[in-house]
């Protein structure tokens, strides 16, 4: 019981019905209970992963994996550990979270913007775009493309033949190959020069601009680098690459590069897909932007092309970029749907292979979720960063 003697404010301190010790009372509580809820799920799992045998520890980790993996971009065979395993899977993940970004990007902008053309017959061709591709569930996309698209290809010998030694068949994609000689660093770095001095470039342009309203020749300046530099290595070192072509020896091809049909058809199905989000996002950006601006670039002077580029995009980029974060979130974790039509992803080897293979179905999938935690935590954090560019600065 309170000393009723005491100054208010102590009794007030110490009373039940302060909402401030009320609030601390029931954090407190709610913390407490989290956290006993937390040891007895964690006690009770390791009493039953004793009870059925299942391993505790993470030795599995440097054991012969075993098995083998189509697709790889670092160095597996049968006889690499299950530790290889999981980083083949990670890489392979983020080729094709990768690649999806950039395509799906591509697709959505050039589908949310023609939705708004005044050509009827592409405006209508994109809203039924955006209608079919995104009322179809995301996996029946993904069978279509290789159940229906990819596998009917012919085999190797009726392979259709493309320019410049390109074939099709049901055993994926077939390029010719780079192969490097001495000097190729040369080149790498001319390239990795041409970028930066294009990035340099850039900025300088904007800053004149930004001062006098002149506009420099960004594009031409930054295409005649990106070109030029390295075409001047590539002089200079003698041709320091070559390319092998592809040649059909027996039932298969030898030589060249393979893209494989599991790759090509979640790549396809998770571009297209999120392309029509993509679009939408972009078409009610673009939209938001007031059409004074647009009236403004017209009395200006500044055609249809230019003012899209240069007054309205702009703007509608700090509306667009946040959802657009999300759909790249969603991208990255629904390439875990590779594990149904074959891909080597992170869930086919790593939740799939090694999970079945050694039992550790508690540390397998918690290495797993933490994996695509990460990825997806960096992904949005540079979207922030890239956000922040567009962002309004109150002055």
């Amino acid at each position: 019981m309170v000393d009723i003697s005491q100054p208010a404010h102590l009794r007030r301190a110490f009373s039940i019905y302060d909402k401030k010790v009320r609030a601390i009372a029931y954090q407190a509580g709610l913390a407490v209970s989290l956290a006993v809820i937390a040891v007895g799920i964690a006690t009770q799992t390791v009493s039953n992963m004793r009870q059925r045998g299942i391993p505790l520890t993470f030795d599995f980790w440097n054991q012969t994996a075993g098995f083998q993996i189509n697709q790889t971009l670092i160095p597996y065979d049968t006889l690499s550990s299950y530790g290889q395993a999981f980083w083949v899977g990670v890489a392979n993940t983020l080729l094709v979270s990768a690649f999806g970004i950039v395509l799906a990007t591509i697709i959505g902008f050039l589908i949310g913007i023609s939705r708004l053309s005044n050509n009827w017959i592409a405006a209508n061709v994109a809203t039924s775009y955006v209608e079919v591709i995104r009322n179809i569930p995301l996996l029946l996309q993904l069978l279509f493309w290789y159940n229906a698209v990819l596998k009917p290809l012919p085999a190797p010998k009726s392979s259709i033949a493309l320019p410049g030694g390109i074939y099709l068949n049901n055993r994926g994609i077939i390029l010719p190959a780079v192969e490097f000689h001495a000097g190729a660093g040369l080149v790498g770095m001319a390239i990795v020069a041409a970028v930066a001095f294009t990035i340099a470039f850039s900025a300088y342009a904007s800053g004149v601009q930004k001062r006098t309203g002149k506009q420099l020749p960004v594009l031409a300046v930054g295409l005649l680098l990106l070109t030029g530099l390295p075409l001047a290595a590539y002089v200079a070192a003698g041709s320091p690459w070559s390319f092998t072509y592809p040649e059909l020896r027996g039932f298969n091809f030898r030589g060249g590069q393979q893209i494989y049909p599991e790759f090509a058809a979640l790549l396809l199905g998770l571009s297209v897909y999120t392309a029509s989000f993509i679009a939408e996002i972009v078409r009610g950006g673009i939209q938001a932007v007031s059409k004074g601006q647009t009236e403004a670039a017209h009395a200006l002077g500044l055609p249809q092309g230019k003012t899209l580029r240069l007054v309205v995009v702009p703007q509608a980029l700090r509306i667009i970029i946040p959802p657009l974060t999300s759909q790249y979130l969603n991208l990255i974790k629904n390439s875990s749907l590779a594990v149904f039509i074959g891909y080597p992803d992170l869930v086919q080897v790593f939740a799939g292979s090694v999970l079945n293979q050694t039992g550790a179905a508690v540390q397998v999938m918690a290495i797993t979720l933490a994996v695509y935690l990460v990825i997806s935590l960096i992904t949005s954090a540079a979207m922030n960063a890239f956000n922040l560019r567009f962002a309004l600065v109150e002055r």
